[in-house]
């Protein structure tokens, strides 16, 4: 039988000194990436609120996506990574750990619903704009935010109760380390995963029925071929980059309260801050590939926008 006191001890950061070149190099790596991470979610969140061609309901789940990969740097990670080269605080950490879980869970789930919106669009287009309404997405955003709240104060919760009780804590390991995770991370990719393939698999089927109902010419042929390839790229350009930032963290996260081994704090962090930079790369993933967000971003880094009302301009 597995002690509970040893999950418990295992499983806290054991901090140490940090040797200041290590603390410097931490602090340039932390700076780069929330930067980026702020400058291309501020992108995406001003380009959807000002230009009036992007208030569709598919862009109002981008945007509660980049609002939640905004804040997901801010402000707990940050001082925890960087305080943790000085010392521990228990507490501290544990809001932090709060608002990690609320913030990432908020930014997965939100992948979740753009993974519905996309489903519905690719492979029920007649009934999309009566389905995927502004009301609807409005209570799908809610209801992300909501749920990654509730799993964020039970976490944390637990956590808290760990610290108290000796050997009565089954409910909350379980909360912590596999209840938490199932409903943050591995619930949602299976049912992405899904999702995805059954977008994959319609779109196949569509390029095939194109190509049966027009002339099989060779120039024909070879755009339906650009189509199912592009296609195939797309998503796993999405997938394999979220299943490469999260997955790691996740199954540290749920296997190690269970083993005899016992992970340094510098791999926690390496693991940690692998899942959030999924928060820096969403912005490339969902808007770059965009030729409106692109022109976008440009008028709004050329400072245009500040020059005269753009608001009703055709994006290309």
């Amino acid at each position: 039988m597995i002690s509970l006191n040893n999950i418990n001890y295992k499983y806290t950061y054991i901090l140490a000194n940090t040797p200041y070149v290590k603390c410097a190099l931490l602090y340039l790596l932390i700076m780069l990436l929330s930067v980026v991470t702020i400058c291309g979610n501020l992108l995406v969140i001003i380009s959807i609120i000002y230009f009036k061609q992007l208030h569709t309901p598919t862009n109002h789940l981008v945007l509660s996506l980049a609002v939640a990969d905004l804040f997901v740097v801010f402000p707990f990670s940050i001082a925890f990574s960087l305080s943790s080269c000085l010392y521990y605080e228990h507490l501290f950490c544990k809001i932090r750990g709060s608002f990690d879980i609320t913030l990432s869970t908020c930014s997965i789930l939100n992948l979740c619903c753009i993974s519905v919106d996309r489903y519905y669009a690719v492979c029920q287009p007649l009934t999309y704009r009566a389905k995927i309404t502004h009301h609807v997405v409005v209570i799908m955003i809610i209801v992300s935010w909501g749920v990654s709240a509730l799993i964020g104060i039970g976490v944390i919760i637990a956590g808290l109760n760990n610290g108290e009780c000796e050997e009565k804590c089954l409910i909350d390991v379980l909360m912590a380390n596999t209840i938490g995770p199932i409903l943050s991370f591995y619930l949602p990719v299976i049912i992405m995963l899904c999702i995805y393939l059954k977008i994959f698999l319609v779109a196949q089927r569509q390029a095939c029925s194109i190509q049966s109902t027009t002339c099989q010419s060779t120039k024909s042929g070879a755009t339906v071929s650009k189509m199912e390839r592009k296609a195939t790229k797309t998503l796993a350009t999405v997938m394999g980059i979220f299943l490469l930032c999260w997955t790691p963290f996740f199954l540290c996260t749920t296997v190690l309260p269970f083993t005899n081994n016992s992970v340094p704090i510098p791999v926690i962090e390496t693991l940690n801050w692998l899942a959030l930079s999924n928060s820096m790369l969403n912005p490339f993933i969902y808007a770059f590939f965009y030729s409106w967000f692109r022109a976008a971003f440009r008028m709004i880094m050329s400072g245009k926008i500040f020059k005269g009302d753009f608001a009703n301009s055709k994006l290309h």
